[in-house]
């Protein structure tokens, strides 16, 4: 992911009516009968009938995402882009989740989670929900996208479709583009099956005939140049209307032959292969992470093979023979009604200028007070700042680096990087203040899935100006979002500080929702300072004034803040709970949820991608709701929120209530107070409110979507704080 998601809803009016064919989609849509209800709930709250499954939950998620497709009520080409999302995001679940299933089985080191589900079974429940929502989406794309793109002048021109003249420039486009860098591989003793790169574009040709050396061995491999986009535009010129669009695997079927000459083609069908993606180290035998890095991420490319997709014209004899190639079980192959690599239509996005079809362009708030010029610090002496993104701007957070950067007065400036740009303004702005003379210090987590090629060239670039760059602690990610800036003012040194639930990157600020935290808080800064000498130095744990961090205090406090709730509840005192992750998976804060609602608390969760806790269960979780929103934006924020008998805690966070969050990872937790814990609140209640992009999880496992009910307005709690936040 995290890659992922972008975006949600723009409505047009209520009283449209879905066209037939989304509504014959709609009607039979499944979502996820992974698991049998419990009618008689048992006392012990490590049961595992208590708990559902990570994986199967990470895949309902998808699934949500692939709803999105059918909501007539968002724009066409966002339409298009979930059900993109859905094949990206089902890539990394194959790479990551499906991937480490497979190696337990294959080394016998089972092992399950609180749910008690065998790997093989978990398996078994994967494949089963992707057979269906892979040939849903297919199906959508078929029936319901591509003809209604058609109706809008976006057309995706098939090889038979071709008028002379386009054919010709196909052509012209195969011989000075294709030919010069395709490299058809025919299979025989000499040529064996080769080495094919994760996620590639490949075909299996079936020829006919004997080659220039008088070989004839029926069979040639064809990758797909990685080199060329998939996706090729039309010139104007040549097409009656509208936007034209053909597929670098069209021209490939088109043109095979020319690839084997005085050879005939006789069958030419696409497939990719999805490989383990996952960096796996042993850290006790590392000596120099980024150098042992970088020797890991090659190899990335050429995991073990964990998903064969292939179009379902392939025979069966050539399919069978793919499977022997990469050793996989026919559990583990997908047959496709269309390109194998959806994930590379993104593409239409720079391909199509069609404003009409996207969502309505905005422009990120900006509170008055720090609608000021070059001044940020007077700003943050009076007086904390609470950004929400993207809803606000991500730009005072660059442009207190910036400052910081250019001021005599700034001394030192350290920061914690997760993900981010090597050229992003943030990184300009730390290489300035280096080269200007200041102590930087740069905390990256070269391990961010994904990210890890991009961090390794950012870490060089900073080391480089003078930046001094660090790793943060071997075995534990560095996922706290931190920056400290220690300025001279009038005799003595003072700290700022910016504290964030995201990352710093400007682009997923625009698609991302994260709050952003910055404060000249004397204790805050202490805490921080001590965070970072922690993550760069040795020593014991210190102990911190206004902050909580993973994996020293952050776990048990939210255990603490729980249990006091459940103290409150039965002294018949106010007592409820609303906390808003990424995931929860985290078994002791569950089973503490859990015994808060017996006790009489409100517990309302949103949480956006996984969910062990089961909801709804009598005498268990009745009450426990849970909730996903899915929409425009990405759904990032963390923000813990206890009653406190009517004195609220309220936890922003870079943590997830997940185990590698609260005991694996550097993580950080700040609390707020006054109007800051108060407009917390209210955004909440916008997401608790949300009647349109809400999915409400029940005990089963499976989710409906949250509908408006008789004379209720629809109410979208993103769409709310745009218009409430934004400018227009």
């Amino acid at each position: 992911m995290d890659k992922a998601i972008e975006e949600v809803l723009m409505s047009p009016s209520d009283q449209e009516q879905p066209c037939e064919a989304t509504a014959a989609l709609l009607e039979s849509r499944e979502i996820l009968p992974t698991i049998e209800p419990i009618e008689t709930p048992p006392v012990d709250l490590r049961a595992s009938e208590l708990y559902i499954n990570r994986e199967l939950s990470h895949l309902q998620f998808n699934v949500r995402v692939l709803e999105q497709a059918l909501d007539e009520k968002q724009p066409l080409l966002e339409r298009l882009m979930f059900l993109l999302i859905f094949s990206s995001n089902l890539d990394e679940f194959f790479e990551i989740r499906v991937a480490d299933q497979m190696r337990q089985l294959k080394y016998g080191r089972e092992a399950v989670g609180p749910d008690a589900m065998h790997p093989q079974k978990v398996l078994e429940k994967i494949r089963e929900i992707c057979d269906v929502n892979v040939t849903r989406q297919y199906k959508i794309l078929n029936d319901i996208m591509l003809p209604a793109l058609e109706a809008q002048g976006i057309h995706f021109r098939r090889r038979g479709a071709w008028t002379d003249a386009q054919r010709a420039w196909v052509e012209e486009y195969f011989n000075e583009k294709v030919v010069p860098v395709i490299s058809p591989i025919g299979l025989d003793p000499s040529h064996p099956f080769p080495r094919l790169v994760n996620k590639s574009l490949n075909f299996i040709v079936q020829l006919e005939g004997k080659d220039a050396f008088g070989r004839e061995t029926g069979l040639a491999i064809v990758p797909a140049p990685r080199s060329l986009p998939r996706l090729i535009r039309l010139p104007d010129e040549l097409c009656e209307d509208g936007d034209n669009l053909i597929f670098l695997s069209s021209i490939i079927h088109e043109f095979a032959e020319r690839l084997f000459p005085g050879m005939k083609v006789t069958g030419c069908y696409q497939f990719r292969i999805t490989r383990n993606a996952d960096l796996s180290f042993d850290f006790e035998e590392i000596e120099d992470l980024a150098r042992t890095l970088r020797g890991e991420l090659h190899s990335r490319k050429f995991g073990d093979a964990v998903r064969l997709e292939v179009d379902n014209r392939t025979p069966e004899e050539l399919i069978g023979f793919l499977q022997e190639e990469f050793k996989l079980p026919a559990a583990h192959v997908y047959r496709v009604d269309g390109p194998v690599n959806l994930t590379r239509l993104m593409a239409v996005r720079d391909l199509v200028e069609r404003n009409d079809l996207r969502w309505k362009p905005f422009t990120p708030g900006l509170p008055n007070k720090l609608k000021v010029e070059g001044d940020l610090f007077s700003v943050l002496r009076r007086g904390d700042q609470l950004l929400l993104h993207p809803f606000q701007s991500f730009t005072p957070v660059i442009d207190l680096l910036r400052e910081a950067a250019k001021d005599p007065e700034v001394v030192a400036i350290k920061q914690t990087l997760y993900r981010t740009g090597v050229k992003s303004d943030i990184v300009n702005a730390l290489v300035e203040a280096a080269r200007n003379g200041k102590e930087v210090t740069v905390v990256i987590e070269l391990r961010a899935r994904f990210d890890e090629e991009s961090n390794l060239q950012l870490a060089s670039r900073l080391q480089e100006a003078g930046c001094l760059v660090v790793y943060g602690v071997v075995g534990y990610k560095t996922h706290a979002k931190m920056m400290l800036i220690v300025r001279r003012e009038g005799g003595k040194l003072v700290r700022y500080c910016h504290l964030g639930t995201g990352n710093y990157h400007s682009g997923t600020a625009r698609l991302y929702t994260d709050y952003s935290y910055m404060t000249a808080d004397e204790q805050v800064g202490e805490d921080v300072h001590k965070i970072f000498q922690q993550l760069t130095g040795m020593g014991k744990i210190q102990k911190l004034q206004k902050l909580y961090n993973a994996p020293f205090t952050l776990h048990p406090k939210m255990i603490e803040l729980i249990q006091n709730e459940i103290r409150n509840a039965k002294a018949g005192k106010p007592a409820s709970i609303v906390i808003k992750v990424n995931g929860l998976t985290e078994p002791k804060l569950i089973r503490t949820l859990y015994e808060a609602s017996q006790a009489g608390v409100q517990v309302d969760l949103i949480i956006r991608g996984m969910c062990r806790l089961r909801p709804e269960l009598p005498g268990i979780s009745d009450n426990i709701r849970v909730r996903s929103i899915i929409g425009r934006f990405l759904e990032h924020t963390r923000v813990y929120w206890f009653e406190n008998a009517g004195k609220p805690v309220v936890i922003c966070s870079s943590a997830d209530w997940m185990e590698r969050n609260m005991l694996n990872r550097v993580e950080t937790g700040f609390e707020l107070f006054g109007k800051h814990a108060e407009r917390i609140r209210r955004d909440l209640d916008y997401y608790l409110k949300d009647n349109c992009q809400s999915w409400q999880l029940h005990s089963d496992g499976s989710y409906t979507l949250v509908q408006p009910g008789e004379g209720e307005e629809r109410f979208s709690a993103q769409q709310a704080l745009l218009d409430e936040l934004a400018n227009s």
